[in-house]
């Protein structure tokens, strides 16, 4: 029997619930977040009864649906996980469902080169290298960049649904400036993942700019109380074109000219800095390219991050904080030479 969306819910629910060791978990737990769970993502407000929750757990330790789940009781009382590594999003593919993933791969890939659609050629490799794995019982050959420590990574399907839904939120958050965590209504309108964080784009109010929150600073995530405010979700559209990195600030874009050595040429050349990147000369020395981005964190790091291999020609201004933040980076180096040698 095909199982609905709201019981798939109810046992997403459940897992997650099941997997937070922190925290004892008693049938009346589960009952009131599976209830919660129905309101937030169904509207669905009557709650989930007693007998639904007990027939969620019997259905999810049992194989009906491949789960096969260790749930045990503790103490009489309390839900658990008998394994701590175990997840319901963990189970293995059958072979039914490899043929049907290889089928939609193979779908999927005949979309890839075309502009229209470039931004599922990850995905597609992820799921092909995932399908090649799990039939042929080989580790993966393709190992993408992911940080699965890194805090607010359960808050993202809450927020890839507020903005399908053009939902209104109340967010927590604390900025690493502020002293204290504010509570403040928010539209949110893009999520954005930059080396390895994640960063809602949004307004607070009709008037207010676009704001640039990083998911790991959210503490708390509510429904909000305000109608969403659509009409300004086009704004974010540019955001980032003239930037490289997340942090944008209220300033004209520059030029910005570049001399690297011929040794990290190739690097520059295959891997431009940012989409306006132009190459001005190229002799035995290196070669000059050309950048128009606003001037920001992420700039003077990826500058930084080629050390002496690379040199700020123009703006003048960024070249002489370069070479402030060179010659700072130095004298720490010389003052702690100077502490060994005292030692």
């Amino acid at each position: 029997m095909p199982v609905n969306r709201n019981a798939l819910i109810r046992y997403k629910t459940i897992d997650k619930c099941l997997r937070n060791r922190y925290r004892k978990w008693t049938l009346d737990d589960l009952i009131e977040e599976c209830s919660e769970a129905l309101f937030e993502y169904e509207g669905i407000d009557k709650g989930v009864s007693r007998r639904t929750i007990q027939l969620d757990i019997q259905q999810m330790r049992s194989d009906k649906l491949g789960y096969n789940a260790p749930i045990i009781v503790e103490e009489k009382k309390y839900y658990t996980y008998e394994d701590p590594e175990y997840s319901i999003t963990n189970i293995p593919l059958t072979d039914k469902d490899l043929g049907r993933l290889s089928e939609v791969v193979h779908i999927l890939k005949q979309f890839k080169g075309f502009s229209h659609f470039s931004e599922v050629d990850s995905m597609v490799q992820k799921l092909e290298d995932k399908v090649y794995a799990a039939q042929n019982q080989t580790e993966p050959v393709i190992d993408f960049e992911k940080n699965d420590n890194l805090k607010g990574l359960d808050l993202l399907d809450r927020l890839y649904e507020s903005i399908i839904k053009k939902e209104s939120l109340e967010i927590t958050y604390q900025s690493f400036k502020a002293k204290k965590p504010g509570t403040f209504p928010f539209h949110p309108f893009l999520l954005k993942e930059y080396r390895n964080r994640w960063f809602l784009l949004g307004i607070r109010d009709e008037t207010s700019p676009i704001l640039n929150l990083a998911v790991d600073r959210i503490q708390k995530i509510d429904v909000g109380k305000f109608p969403y405010l659509v009409e300004r979700k086009h704004e974010v559209k540019d955001f980032f074109k003239d930037v490289i990195g997340v942090t944008v600030d209220n300033v004209r874009p520059m030029d910005v000219k570049l001399h690297i050595d011929k040794s990290n040429a190739p690097y520059i050349i295959t891997k431009p800095l940012h989409t306006s990147q132009k190459i001005i000369s190229q002799d035995n020395t290196g070669i000059i390219v050309e950048i128009k981005v606003k001037p920001n964190f992420e700039l003077e790091r990826e500058i930084l991050g080629f050390g002496e291999n690379i040199k700020v020609l123009q703006p003048e201004r960024l070249k002489k904080r370069i070479a402030y933040r060179l010659e700072k980076a130095r004298d720490v180096y010389n003052a702690a030479e100077e502490k060994t040698d005292n030692l």
